[in-house]
């Protein structure tokens, strides 16, 4: 569609095209229809010439602005995430995030926006109750520009994310008690309880947890010589393979789904009544109902996770472990991470002073 068409008899404008009896206007790709777009113009040549003009008139008021970019910015990181190198998440939450930056930054053109437009952003959005998502959308900002400086699309050289501080963020510190948790999976529904403990025993993301199936637990011959049941996680986050033995207590978790499903199988290990996979948000709903019903204070699954990974080094296991189960980049990280949620009773000074 780029090169300039050699045969031209009916002087049709560019992008606009006679096929099928009728007259087509076919639109650059964007991140709604990644392959392009064909728009029907009608059969009257005159016609079809002054609409795909008007057509070309509103697309070239927006062509090169934030809103053009971010859709092209968009369609990459689709590319990205075909060839496995972007997790299809961030791609979910970078899709959502531009909806957002289009309303504030559509207008402008890239090479026109300043770190006080992304300063106003961060404000605006602070002032509104939604700071702690305002820096995710302005991550997601920073990704695109990062992008055309890359490429070098748009005349742009600096990114004006840059520098600008982002809005405070409170850290996620809810340790959940042994009695909360027990307490709240008493009687709670077969997936729900066996997604908590799988959490808090493998310290996966949930997400990723309910993506599991039976092609996931393997069988893998240890250095030492022992042959052991592994569930084998693809950490669609950081994209790193785990391989997580099947102990004791997960095989115990396996054999409760597989008693509760009887005869039905489904696609994963864990799914509805019909077989088919739940969704994160609906296990999520069930277990703040469990909490409502049982008078626990409110927890997520992702304060499981936190709770296995402070249980686990309170009880001695090395960082390092924990550091790989989790998939953070350094064991500084990890250390942040647990210590944040620790609430252990610490001894006083008990030096005598000299005085």
């Amino acid at each position: 569609m780029g090169r300039r068409r050699k045969h031209n008899p009916l002087d049709l404008p560019d992008r606009v095209y006679a096929k099928h009896g009728a007259f087509y206007y076919f639109h650059r790709p964007t991140e709604t229809h990644p392959a392009g777009r064909w728009e029907r113009l009608g059969t009257d040549v005159s016609q079809a010439k002054e609409r795909a003009n008007r057509i070309q008139q509103q697309l070239d008021e927006g062509f090169g602005t934030v809103a053009y970019w971010l859709d092209q910015f968009l369609i990459w990181c689709r590319k990205r995430v075909s060839v496995g190198d972007l997790a299809q998440r961030t791609l979910d939450d970078y899709t959502t995030d531009a909806e957002v930056l289009k309303i504030f930054f559509g207008p402008l053109y890239p090479a026109a926006v300043a770190p006080s437009h992304v300063g106003e952003f961060l404000d605006t959005n602070l002032e509104g109750g939604r700071g702690v998502r305002a820096n995710r959308e302005k991550a997601c900002l920073s990704s695109m520009f990062t992008w055309l400086i890359r490429k070098g699309h748009a005349g742009v050289t600096t990114n004006p994310c840059r520098g600008v501080r982002r809005n405070p963020e409170k850290k996620r510190e809810r340790y959940v008690e042994d009695v909360e948790m027990a307490q709240a999976l008493k009687n709670a529904p077969l997936m729900v309880w066996a997604l908590a403990h799988l959490v808090y025993r493998t310290l996966q993301r949930p997400e990723d947890i309910i993506t599991w199936t039976e092609r996931d637990i393997v069988r893998r011959r240890l250095p030492d010589g022992r042959e052991v049941r592994v569930i084998r996680n693809n950490q669609a986050k950081t994209g790193a393979m785990v391989d997580i033995e099947v102990t004791a207590e997960i095989d115990e978790i396996l054999i409760n789904l597989k008693a509760g499903a009887g005869k039905l199988r489904g696609m994963t290990l864990l799914h509805r009544r019909d077989g088919k996979p739940y969704s994160y948000d609906g296990l999520c709903a069930m277990l703040k109902r469990r909490q409502a019903a049982a008078k626990v204070a409110s927890f997520g699954f992702y304060d499981l996770k936190g709770k296995g990974a402070t249980d686990m080094w309170q009880s001695g296991v090395p960082l390092e472990v924990i550091q790989v189960l989790c998939g953070h980049d350094s064991v500084t990280t990890t250390e942040r991470y647990v210590k944040q949620r620790w609430r252990g009773v610490v001894q006083p000074n008990k030096v005598k002073a000299a005085v």
